[in-house]
């Protein structure tokens, strides 16, 4: 068994077994053990942003009720790739209008990425779940709750992941790190707390991908090497940029941040939410504060619908070299 893990990316190798292994995450995990424990589980609902451990909950949860040959009592489907009407009244109804004899009284249905459904197929769901409650619990999870059926939702507890804490993710990193016996700088974590934004799988992808590219295995991870990893722009090349945007006149910024973004590769979104990262460390009155922020997020808004990179980066330059006119920022 240990063998073949060794093969698997770190994000499943690692997947906690226990609810007592789930990071970040402890008083939903608190609320869950209670509802078995008292033998009264209801449909649950988890939703919230991708890496905060939904999946790993549940399944950690089946587990615990059923032990390890679990999966004979539970039907998990991705309901990005089965999400028609099709799956529902076939696979989904099959499964839950069948009742095993040796069962601990129900039987689990896991709908990973719910939200990913047609709304037929919602509607189809929310019958089976009423008809079926006597022998099978439905656990649905989803990024966001309000692309799912109100009438869905409503027969779910729901319970809301946040982004994980950073704590809770250095602590499992250290693990990981020990394990995998890998040499890290200590500002390299930082940053790879910092870039991961409460997302546990990021975290461990990019941590394995950093060692997958060392030369040799005994070499260290340093700070650039995260930020190359994930793509992000360096917070000296942002600042210097942003320097340049304060300080020089406004073709000479241009031309600085038009440098940065072919030498480094870097993207304008990246570097519109670097600037967005350091200007709100400046002690800033509120209009101006109000005025770089609305500016920006038109900017921001352009890049997403396609808009030309030279404008958008002209238009970045001219929002702060504006706000900045009559302001005297002290950092």
């Amino acid at each position: 068994m240990e063998k073949n893990k060794e093969n698997l990316p770190w994000v499943e190798k690692y997947r906690p077994e226990t609810l007592d292994e789930v990071y970040g995450q402890s008083e939903i995990v608190d609320t869950v053990r209670k509802f078995v424990q008292e033998g009264k589980l209801p449909h649950l609902l988890f939703y919230g942003p991708p890496g905060t451990g939904k999946t790993s909950t549940i399944i950690a949860l089946a587990r615990e009720i059923y032990g390890p040959k679990y999966k004979n009592m539970v039907l998990e489907l991705n309901a990005s790739d089965d999400r028609g009407i099709d799956v529902v009244r076939n696979q989904i109804k099959d499964f839950a209008s069948t009742m095993q004899i040796f069962s601990k009284g129900f039987k689990l249905i896991i709908l990973d990425e719910a939200d990913a459904m047609t709304s037929v197929a919602q509607n189809a769901l929310r019958r089976i779940i009423e008809k079926y409650t006597k022998n099978t619990r439905f656990c649905i999870l989803a990024n966001y709750s309000h692309k799912l059926n109100p009438a869905l939702v409503s027969r779910c507890t729901r319970f809301r992941f946040q982004p994980i804490h950073t704590d809770a993710i250095r602590e499992r990193l250290k693990n990981v790190v020990i394990k995998e016996k890998i040499t890290i700088k200590p500002d390299a974590i930082e940053s790879l707390l910092t870039l991961s934004q409460g997302d546990m799988r990021r975290a461990l992808n990019v941590l394995q991908s950093c060692k997958a590219s060392l030369d040799n295995p005994d070499d260290e991870i340093d700070e650039e090497m995260i930020y190359n990893c994930i793509g992000a722009p360096q917070p000296k090349d942002v600042e210097t940029v942003l320097d340049s945007i304060l300080k020089d006149d406004w073709t000479t910024a241009y031309l600085t941040m038009d440098k940065f973004k072919r030498v480094k590769g870097l993207a304008l979104i990246d570097l519109l939410e670097g600037f967005v990262g350091i200007l709100n460390k400046y002690e800033l009155d509120k209009q101006t504060k109000i005025k770089i922020l609305k500016g920006l997020s038109e900017v921001e808004y352009g890049i997403s619908k396609g808009g030309n990179d030279k404008i958008n980066s002209s238009a970045i330059i001219g929002v702060i070299k504006d706000a900045f006119e009559s302001q005297v920022v002290e950092v």
